[in-house]
């Protein structure tokens, strides 16, 4: 069996130049992960794009796949600070107005640079950094259940873990593949349509 790349850093940034060579090699992977894919990724290519050599870039990482898995993390970095202020927004609302609120942000989050989402939905199983992408899977069922748990009174009964899990699924899937069905370029009238609809859905499931 073919052994797996590294996909942990070697060594952290402290200082300002060296986080600004690990950010440049970084947006540098995004950049060609967009344009030519993962299998024309190659060390090379990204610490000439970065403008830092070869020997640098192995300095910071061991692989091209634990670049690619610094992408991953900053790209849900990203999304998860719009989707916890979401959840401190919506900590009073009632259901339906709470779950509108967190169908359209699922929607405007998944299309922060979509073209990147697009190609991270299909690199992040060859990555081997999935504990990572599962640890913010986790923590999103977990604000969700939260929630679910202080409006028990609006709900039917049900348990809040199972009622958690099927609310994120459904509101992923329909945000995920907007951008995976390259939809980022739906009318405002249709993504109005989608909340709508997916509101509508999740709503009448958890009454």
């Amino acid at each position: 069996m073919a052994r797996k790349p590294p996909t942990n850093p070697r060594k952290n940034a402290s200082q300002a130049r060296s986080r600004a060579t690990v950010d440049a090699l970084v947006e540098a992977t995004a950049r060609i992960l967009v344009r030519e894919g993962f299998e024309k990724t190659s060390t090379n290519r990204i610490a000439g794009i970065a403008g830092v050599s070869v020997g640098s870039l192995y300095q910071y990482f061991p692989s091209k796949e634990a670049l690619v898995a610094a992408v991953i993390d900053r790209h849900n970095d990203e999304i998860m600070t719009i989707v916890r202020a979401a959840f401190v927004e919506v900590a009073d609302m009632p259901i339906e107005k709470a779950v509108r609120r967190l169908v359209t942000v699922a929607i405007e989050a998944h299309h922060i640079d979509p073209d990147l989402h697009r190609v991270l939905a299909e690199q992040i199983p060859r990555s081997g950094h999935l504990a990572e992408v599962e640890a913010f899977n986790h923590e999103v069922h977990a604000l969700v259940r939260a929630y679910l748990e202080s409006r028990r009174k609006e709900m039917r009964k049900i348990d809040p873990g199972l009622a958690a899990f099927i609310c994120v699924s459904a509101i992923e899937a329909v945000a995920h593949n907007t951008v995976l069905n390259q939809a980022e370029m739906l009318s405002e009238k249709m993504v109005r349509t989608l909340v709508d609809e997916t509101t509508r859905m999740v709503v009448g499931y958890l009454r």
